[in-house]
Parts: structure tokens; sequence; C-alpha cells
């Protein structure tokens, strides 16, 4: 894997989760988030790979057909996303989707969930970049997003001839952990204690 600027998943780097191992492991208990969905992620991972760039085109599409999104990737001042924020933005969201399908979820996995979650809070928005944006993205749309990055991935994981129930299955592990990773993200949004 080549170098990708700002991906520190794993180095001292980034800053331990404030969730402890008790707390993530209830977490996924109530998301119903299992080792068999652990492997149908591996399955996933293993379709997914070689499809990121188009993930990635439909997504950024997405983002980028809806002003109140794309803005969060530019300049207050200017209407235009900044091109080089947006690429560097996109190699990690490529390494994010293969993160999601092959890492073990494990105490380096939920050091870096947080990290995410910091580079979208006040506390840490645009400087892995170092750009001049928009000082944070709401919370609201790091729930929202949880539906289209969950219901446009199915078409992905099923056009490999996968049988229905085994890309069921890889869809709803898929499901899971970015409602996990969501849920995650979320904490530094969060006063002291209502986490």
């Amino acid at each position: 894997m080549s170098q990708i600027a700002g991906y520190t998943y794993g180095t001292s780097a980034i800053s331990p989760s404030p969730i402890s191992q008790e707390e993530f492991r209830y977490l996924k208990q109530t998301v119903l988030f299992s080792e068999e969905d652990k492997q149908y992620l591996r399955m996933a991972g293993s379709i997914l790979h070689k499809q990121t760039d188009a993930i990635l085109d439909l997504w950024y599409k997405f983002v980028g057909s809806h002003p109140h999104l794309i803005q969060y990737f530019g300049k207050p001042s200017e209407n235009e996303p900044d091109s080089a924020y947006l690429e560097a933005v996109r190699q990690r969201f490529k390494q994010w989707i293969l993160d999601t399908c092959n890492r073990e979820y494990d105490q380096a996995w939920l050091d870096y969930q947080h990290e995410i979650g910091l580079r979208h809070h006040l506390t840490k928005k645009n400087q892995t970049d170092q750009v001049q944006s928009v000082p944070m993205i709401p919370l609201r749309y790091l729930i929202a997003f949880i539906y289209p990055i969950t219901a446009t991935i199915k078409d992905f994981l099923a056009n490999q001839g996968h049988d229905i129930e085994a890309v069921e299955k890889m869809h709803q592990a898929w499901f899971k952990s970015i409602i996990l990773q969501a849920t995650l993200w979320s904490y530094p949004y969060t006063n002291p204690g209502q986490f």
C-alpha cells in the first residue's frame, strides 16, 4: 500500500479512544455486530477492493450535486470546492472502505474511529490537509449519511455473482459497521458524560 497523506491508522499520531472496551462491546451487541459479520465484511472487502474508485465516483457525485454538502470541501468565502482537498480526502475515503471490511475492530480501529470523528468536528477539521474550509461538518450529516453510504453499496456487492443470501449478509454487516462508526464519530459532538 502506498503512503496516503494524513492516514495515521495505528500510529502514535492519534489519541486513544475515550470509549472503553466494555462500552465498545456493549455498542457492538446493541447493533447485533458479530464475528459472522466480520467474516462477511471480509467477503465484501474481496469484492469491493477493485471497485473503490467506482464507489467513490458515485458518492462524490452525490455530494457534489448537493450544495449543502459540497460546501464542507471549500472555502467559506467561495462557492467552489477545493479540488486538492477533495482528492486528499478521496484517498483516505478509499482506504476507509477497505478498513471497514478488513480491519479487526480492535483498539487500533476504535482509536481511529475517534480520530475520524475529531476530523469532522471543530477539534480537528481542516488540520489534516492544512486547508481553509468551513470549521466543522454538523453531526446531522454524519448521521444522515448512513443511508446513502449503505444503500448504494449493495449494487457493488451484488455485481460479482454471489447468491442473494451472501449479498444480503454482506450488506447487513456493512450497515452494522456504518452505524457503529457513525456512532463513534459522534463522540466529540457530545457533552462530557452524555455519550
